[in-house]
């Protein structure tokens, strides 16, 4: 028993003992300026959004509050109806989503488990489409939107200025990364269970959909994290593609609250960060999956 207890001072002494690297300092202190560099334009925003406008017109952004308040966030959140836009934003990113992974995880079992000749030029072709600029196909594809009719399924008899539209644009751009990761996800797992499944008789379908895709579970996990912010987080396709102000999703709803004559900054403010609100619960509930799929594609393979 005392031999325990020496051994226990003597490893408590040689940590206390065991002294701090500089390159340890330096590291931390690296860190904790990335995180107020990163925090600094958040936190400023939240100090100007609970300021009156007359209070910092008078005084300039830079000064010592005289009133601090949430009159702000309440005002944007009735001025710019932002319930309503909350639920345009859920019309166009769930069908997004649910129908990117499906699609892209169909892609991904067919190249990781079939063997055929174009087998890796065709999960190119799927990668590539992530590196096209989006700004080199907006016009012929604004052009290509106004000419597709579509009565009786959109609001506006075409699809453009229609969420349909938003769900395509999303679908194609973010079938190529969800591809690209789960490929490499189906790859590494054993070929005895498909091979095991095939000569049981299992058909190509039962074989993807009961055997393969409940064994990806963590990587669509990751996926629709990702998903799920960026397609929320967008403002380009829905500034570019969307016309009528009641079918915009929340981030392009934001100009609800520009006025033609006078903007109010701090009201403005509030209103960004109202919208950043669901993001923030979507990565600290979902933050094991988020943080995994930064690295799926690269530690799978």
């Amino acid at each position: 028993m005392s031999t325990t207890v020496d051994t226990t001072a003597a490893t408590a002494a040689r940590k206390e003992r065991t002294p701090i690297r500089p390159a340890r300092i330096v590291l931390h202190v690296f860190l904790v300026c990335m995180a107020l560099a990163w925090l600094g334009p958040l936190l400023w925003a939240l100090y100007a959004a609970m300021r009156p406008y007359g209070e910092t017109s008078e005084k300039g952004y830079v000064s010592w509050p005289d009133t601090l308040s949430f009159d702000n966030f309440t005002n944007a959140f009735t001025q710019s109806e932002m319930t309503h836009y909350f639920v345009n934003t859920l019309i166009i990113a769930v069908p997004a989503v649910l129908l990117t992974l499906f699609l892209s995880s169909m892609v991904a079992f067919y190249v990781s488990r079939f063997d055929f000749r174009i087998n890796l030029f065709l999960l190119l072709v799927f990668t590539a489409g992530n590196l096209l600029p989006q700004q080199v196909i907006i016009t012929p594809l604004y052009r290509l939107y106004l000419l597709i009719d579509l009565p009786g399924i959109t609001m506006s008899g075409k699809l453009y200025d229609s969420a349909l539209g938003l769900v395509l644009i999303h679908v194609a751009f973010q079938s190529g990364f969800c591809a690209f990761v789960l490929s490499n996800y189906m790859r590494s797992l054993p070929h005895e269970l498909t091979e095991a499944a095939l000569v049981d008789g299992a058909s190509v379908w039962r074989l993807y959909w009961q055997i393969v895709l409940p064994l990806c579970k963590p990587a669509m996990a990751a996926l629709a994290t990702l998903l799920s912010i960026w397609i929320y987080n967008d403002f380009f396709w829905a500034l570019v593609l969307i016309s009528t102000g009641e079918n915009m999703p929340i981030t392009s709803a934001l100009n609800n609250l520009s006025g033609q004559y006078f903007t109010d900054p701090n009201l403005v403010a509030a209103g960004a960060l109202l919208t950043a609100i669901p993001t923030l619960i979507v990565y600290f509930a979902l933050q094991r999956q988020f943080v995994s799929g930064l690295t799926l594609g690269a530690n799978k393979g």
